[in-house]
């Protein structure tokens, strides 16, 4: 009898370890019961994430991808973004004054921050697959992104300030005209430039790439008062601005 109890436990982990092992698809362990649902899991994931405690991964649970999705395009995620640029323009009625010498500069990234990459990935998994450049270009190709109107204004904003506005984007040079004719489409236009990644950028990180390119501008002897963008990589590494602000993202990370 013991011997056949024996036996049917170990048939019984043989049937469900790789099930239990493959739950998670970022292969974390297999978190304790600690009465925990799904919701709250996923919360929990998406927070860490946009904390950068969770970083590097290349897809979005499985057991997630339907609570991003509702996230993503939810009015909370739309709150959180307008909270962002809110303290973004509470900086700005204090931190600095302009010198008069055309020398304060603004960072924005582009993809995530002045356009959405939400109409891309409502066709590709919201996050649950990974990236494809390949298929994300095409798209990218076709300049249907929708302005983020919040980011529009602030955009504009910063611009009537007198501050010097430099668009710093992970996207390849092959694609700086669907880029602008995108950003003049959906209403941006008047900055000072756009910076993309040319064959030598390329198999960078993206963020030793973005760090050279603001060591580039300290260099040329620019004062960046802030940089915005929603991934960690676009505001971390040498040549600090004054202030750096991130919106939310859930769907993917870029290193």
């Amino acid at each position: 009898m013991a011997s056949k109890t024996l036996l049917l436990l170990a048939l019984t982990t043989l049937s469900i370890g790789p099930a239990a092992a493959n739950w998670n698809i970022l292969n974390q362990k297999w978190r304790k019961a600690r009465g925990d649902n799904l919701k709250n899991y996923c919360e929990s994931w998406r927070i860490n994430v946009e904390l950068n405690n969770i970083s590097e991964f290349e897809v979005v649970p499985q057991e997630c991808v339907d609570y991003i999705k509702k996230y993503m395009t939810s009015s909370q995620y739309k709150a959180n973004s307008e909270r962002a640029i809110e303290e973004v323009s509470l900086y700005l009625g204090s931190c600095c004054s302009l010198k008069g010498d055309g020398k304060e500069a603004w960072i924005f990234d582009v993809d995530g921050t002045l356009i959405s990459t939400i109409p891309y990935f409502k066709e590709h998994g919201f996050g649950g697959e990974k990236l494809n450049s390949t298929s994300m270009e095409a798209w990218m190709e076709e300049r249907k992104a929708p302005a983020l109107d919040h980011s529009l204004k602030l955009f504009h904003e910063i611009k009537d300030r007198g501050v010097k506005i430099f668009l710093v984007s992970s996207r390849r040079e092959t694609l700086r005209s669907p880029t602008i004719d995108n950003l003049i489409k959906v209403g941006y236009h008047g900055w000072t430039s756009l910076i993309l990644r040319g064959l030598d950028d390329e198999y960078m990180h993206v963020q030793q790439y973005k760090s050279q390119v603001r060591k580039k501008l300290v260099d040329e002897g620019y004062r960046i008062w802030g940089i915005i963008g929603d991934q960690w990589s676009s505001l971390k590494g040498l040549s600090d601005a004054k202030r750096t602000f991130n919106l939310p993202n859930s769907i993917y990370y870029l290193s």
